[in-house]
């Protein structure tokens, strides 16, 4: 039996057609950042999960990353999926679940969620970024 260490959430837009209104681009965006505490408990299990809505022609691709740190490192990746808009011109909620299960060893932990994409796509929101550190011991 796993036990709860802390939960975090991190809400940039909470509707559709309330968003940022930011084209994507080449370079990855932070749409969300979170701490978690794991007080020091060693092999902690850290799960996201997560939504951005978004709105673009047909075809247009994007990616979601999750990065442990504040700002955005290659190196410090933890997820990464890539997707594709299957309509153009309509708002898609796109939703993601993740896991670090190499979380540090630390008091806390920062992580951000990032997006990138062609430029005919525009963040629309809702934006939505949510992790939860647990240890399967105590």
């Amino acid at each position: 039996m796993g036990f709860f260490l802390d939960m975090r959430s991190s809400t940039n837009s909470s509707k559709t057609g309330e968003g940022p209104d930011i084209q994507l681009g080449p370079v990855p965006e932070r749409f969300g950042m979170i701490t978690l505490r794991t007080f020091l408990v060693p092999n902690p299990i850290v799960s996201f999960s997560g939504s951005i809505g978004l709105i673009g022609e047909l075809g247009d691709t994007y990616a979601v990353e999750i990065v442990r740190g504040a700002d955005y490192d290659p190196s410090k990746v933890v997820y990464r999926a890539e997707g594709v808009l299957g309509v153009t011109g309509s708002n898609e909620t796109q939703a993601f679940n993740a896991q670090d299960l190499s979380a540090p060893w630390a008091i806390q932990t920062v992580y951000s969620s990032y997006i990138s994409g062609v430029s005919t796509t525009v963040r629309n929101g809702p934006e939505v970024f949510t992790g939860i550190a647990s240890t399967p011991f105590l």
